[in-house]
């Protein structure tokens, strides 16, 4: 979405089966614990954030926290089940699920959605902070905490995945490549987190 020829791709539609979808779960519903945002539901934008925000509520209910979801489609039904938005009512303080944030567009529609429906956008959460510019000399993840004055948790970071190519001779290829698209497009204040 940001129109950058990233050489790598965060794939979160690889979590296709049980186990795998339920452990991401359980990262997301660790990390929105441990930060201890106050809120009272969660929202995940279409597509990738509808299967991500269903298995957070099931791994929040699992740690005794029994929360609402929701989740938009991309384009309004006028049948059955009509509008763009599925499950609970958006109300009360909202935290965003959502996969990455490369240019804070998904997250952007998302905050409009909740807004219109008369709630409180409260945080977000992401598996992957890709440590990268927006629009400015801030990073995507800076500037929508820095636009809606709300936090963003990430499960893992760049530093992360450069940390783990690190430790596999077979992965230099693609370290280089990672490393020389993080020098052009990479926020220097988070190079040491």
């Amino acid at each position: 979405k940001a129109g950058r020829a990233s050489p790598y791709f965060f794939n979160a539609g690889l979590f296709h089966d049980g186990e795998s979808i339920g452990e991401l779960g359980n990262f997301y519903a660790h990390a929105i614990t441990k930060f201890g945002i106050p809120y009272d539901m969660v929202f995940g934008p279409a597509y990738k954030g509808i299967p991500l925000v269903t298995t957070v509520a099931i791994s929040l209910a699992h740690r005794g926290r029994n929360v609402n979801f929701s989740f938009n489609r991309k384009e309004s039904k006028q049948h059955g089940e009509r509008g763009l938005l599925i499950g609970a009512p958006i109300s009360g303080r909202v935290l965003i699920v959502d996969d990455v944030i490369s240019a804070g567009t998904s997250i952007r529609e998302s905050v409009e959605i909740i807004l219109s429906q008369g709630a409180t956008p409260c945080g977000v959460v992401i598996a992957l902070d890709r440590l990268e510019r927006g629009s400015n000399k801030l990073s995507a993840v800076q500037e929508v905490e820095q636009t809606y004055k709300i936090p963003v948790i990430s499960i893992a970071n760049l530093n992360d995945v450069v940390d783990y190519l690190r430790v596999d001779i077979k992965m230099e290829r693609n370290l280089l490549a990672i490393e020389a698209y993080r020098k052009q497009y990479g926020v220097s204040i988070y190079a040491d987190s």
